[in-house]
């Protein structure tokens, strides 16, 4: 499956080591302004060779447009944008043509689907992700007018833990630092981390954290397309991820049900809210109207500069070296991504809404 959305729908192409990859976008409204400079800065943010703790494969991620926009406004017509690859290095990726790297994708494709890309992992390689920010950018855009509002940001490497509520932070602060965590001190030390686990030849996991404002009351769609149902599924979908938690989470079953309620109130404007917000934003699968948030978990990174035992594809046992250029953490760059998922089911949902007002 290589599409996701119902009313707002992406298709994404291409592989790691190809010619390029791109996204096919349908569904956006016609007369949406299209920012390209907006989309360009999203794709910056993803793009690799950031700083020293991030992989140092040199892609400009530049767009093109091949349809849908005219006079930089959407058609109503298929959009469809492509992103060339410059700077692949396939040769790294040679020694295991017959191997298969430990948690990688590279066994169960074989065993899928008798052949695999090698280069990179192909189409499994977290290259791909580049398309859904480019197509998440138009979704915020979509988004934008109504004033729904994504931020995301780093809340967790390995042991160093971001504590603070996000109502305590100023999550702007999350651009200003390669790991993308908005509180500096913090920040400090998380690079130092990364960057200590990357010398060792190794990589580490971690956790973002994103907050959505602005969300209306009334979008998802039970029974089995719950809003939080889909947030999970897309950030599921993203590479490297584990686990995914809203509002409370798993921290929520250590509460009785007294201290998790939250309580209803009306407001000076007259709007129902919540004292408290473990809902997360979501209750019956439909938002209230509060802050949506959640946190996504990210694995290491499976590929490091070590040797590790596995087998080729005859089953003999053979000795994987470490090679190529990979991220020792992903989760700086991950932000981006997270980010552009969460626009995307919160666009197809927001224009699901309205094709059921009368």
């Amino acid at each position: 499956m290589n599409s996701y959305g119902k009313q707002f729908r992406i298709t994404t192409f291409g592989e790691s080591h190809g010619a390029g990859i791109g996204v096919v976008i349908d569904g956006c409204p016609a007369g949406l302004v299209i920012d390209e400079a907006f989309i360009q800065r999203e794709l910056d943010r993803r793009k690799p060779g950031q700083s020293r703790i991030t992989t140092q494969r040199r892609e400009k991620d530049e767009f093109g447009v091949l349809s849908g926009i005219f006079e930089g406004k959407a058609q109503g017509t298929p959009i469809a944008l492509m992103i060339w690859n410059e700077d692949q290095r396939s040769k790294d990726y040679s020694h295991i043509a017959g191997q298969f790297r430990p948690s990688h994708a590279d066994y169960t494709y074989q065993a899928k689907y008798g052949v695999r890309d090698y280069r990179g992992g192909g189409r499994s390689s977290a290259r791909e992700t580049a398309a859904r920010v480019a197509a998440g950018a138009i979704a915020k855009l979509v988004l934008a007018p109504i004033g729904v509002q994504i931020q995301a940001y780093v809340s967790q490497v390995g042991t160093l833990k971001l504590e603070k509520h996000y109502t305590e932070l100023n999550l702007a602060l999350a651009e200003e630092n390669a790991v993308r965590c908005p509180d500096p001190v913090m920040a400090g030390q998380m690079f130092d981390y990364i960057d200590n686990v990357r010398k060792q030849g190794d990589s580490v996991g971690g956790v973002v954290t994103c907050v959505v404002t602005g969300v209306p009351v009334g979008w998802g769609e039970p029974v089995f397309d719950k809003l939080h149902a889909e947030l999970g599924k897309a950030m599921l979908g993203i590479n490297a991820v584990k686990g995914f938690e809203y509002g409370s989470g798993f921290a929520g079953t250590e509460l009785h049900g007294s201290a998790h309620n939250d309580l209803f109130y009306t407001d000076e404007a007259g709007r129902v809210r919540t004292q408290t917000n473990y809902s997360g934003g979501i209750q019956g699968g439909i938002s209230n109207g509060e802050d949506i948030y959640f946190r996504v978990a990210f694995k290491p990174v499976a590929t490091i500069m070590q040797d590790q035992d596995s087998v080729n594809v005859q089953g003999e046992k053979v000795t994987v070296q470490g090679k190529g250029r990979h991220d020792p953490c992903v989760v700086p760059r991950a932000v981006p991504i997270v980010e552009a998922m969460a626009a995307l089911v919160l666009a197809d949902f927001y224009l699901r809404n309205k094709a059921v007002k009368v």
